[in-house]
């Protein structure tokens, strides 16, 4: 089975974003949501990646 990047439709806070990140990485998605939101607290870059994320990334199937 080929991995493919989208949101998640089972494992999401918001959007699913991050849910779908892990389960590509194949990590705990709390893992993901801790890493973005160190990431959005030094510089806020985070903020903007997650808003790209939303709207670029597929829904799951």
């Amino acid at each position: 089975m080929e991995k493919k990047l989208h949101k998640s439709a089972t494992d999401r806070k918001l959007v699913g974003v991050c849910g779908g990140i892990a389960e590509y990485l194949d990590v705990d998605p709390t893992v993901v949501r801790v890493g973005w939101a160190i990431i959005t607290a030094f510089g806020g870059a985070g903020l903007v990646a997650y808003i790209a994320c939303a709207i670029l990334m597929p829904e799951a199937e």
